[in-house]
């Protein structure tokens, strides 16, 4: 079974996105590559009981397991070393992807205390959109009672876009909640 979202891209969104980007070739729509999570740990991920328990939030987070990333190079003023645990990292993909679209932008950031929306102004370089979440525990999908330390969380979104207009495009039509003001 295909994820509803996704069947809204492909059925409504292109049509909309090719007229108003003036498009005459589907292939050129902008589309979501793929989404990347990230927690970063700090001073827990030297803690076997810590990195697990954050590994098992962001795996019901995402509904995959994540990977844990490692320091590239020690650091003596941020007291890292070579080689030992960073965070956790997830990337997902094709149906996962729009399933965790859906419930970020319809459950998870309604939820958010004071929430005004997303700056638009997170989009870089390569047309990405990047976006940081101070509590992971807004996703229902976290119980509440169990989490020891409230985590925050980032967000990636990779897109296909040539251009940074083409991405605010893409994300309306997937209704994220976009102001023009900095957060």
């Amino acid at each position: 079974m295909s994820a509803r979202l996704k069947v809204t891209y492909e059925k409504e969104i292109i049509t909309k996105l090719m007229s108003k980007l003036s498009l005459k070739n589907k292939h050129d729509v902008p589309k979501i590559k793929k989404i990347i999570l990230n927690m970063g740990l700090g001073e827990d991920a030297s803690d076997g009981k810590k990195l697990k328990i954050c590994i098992d939030d962001m795996a019901l987070i995402s509904g995959q397991k994540p990977i844990t990333t490692k320091f590239k190079k020690s650091i003596s003023n941020f007291k890292t070393r070579k080689g030992s645990n960073a965070g956790v990292k997830v990337t997902l993909r094709s149906s996962k992807m729009y399933e965790f679209v859906d419930r970020l932008v319809n459950i998870a950031l309604p939820r958010i205390k004071d929430f005004r929306g997303l700056s638009s102004k997170g989009i870089d370089s390569s047309n990405n959109f990047s976006f940081g979440i101070k509590e992971h525990i807004i996703f229902p999908e976290v119980n509440f009672d169990k989490v020891d330390k409230i985590r925050g969380l980032d967000i990636t979104i990779v897109t296909t876009s040539k251009n940074k207009e083409g991405t605010l495009e893409l994300l309306k039509e997937f209704n994220f909640p976009l102001t023009n003001k900095n957060n």
